[in-house]
């Protein structure tokens, strides 16, 4: 498995979860966020993002209605440090 560093991403204007995230992205390119997911799923990938010169895993959660999407293990920082990356270009 792979471990890929997330530096960036691309916002939606969606407020729920499951949309809000359309792409993320690093050196190694850019991927939406469905394929993101099933990488993680397969164990193809891991992807995290550094925060603070800490790793921060990037997991798959499930809305309670039960759409999938990205966020970061909870570590006790607010806002999801996903959602705080610059967008990509």
């Amino acid at each position: 498995m792979a471990r890929r560093q997330v530096t960036c991403i691309n916002k939606t204007d969606r407020p729920n979860p499951w949309e809000r995230i359309r792409n993320i992205g690093g050196a190694w390119g850019k991927r939406d966020q469905q394929s993101a997911v099933r990488d993680i799923e397969s164990r193809l990938h891991a992807y995290y993002v550094q925060r603070n010169g800490h790793e921060v895993e990037v997991v798959v959660a499930v809305s309670r209605y039960g759409n999938k999407y990205l966020k970061t293990e909870a570590d006790g920082e607010a806002p999801n440090n996903l959602l705080a990356l610059p967008e990509c270009a």
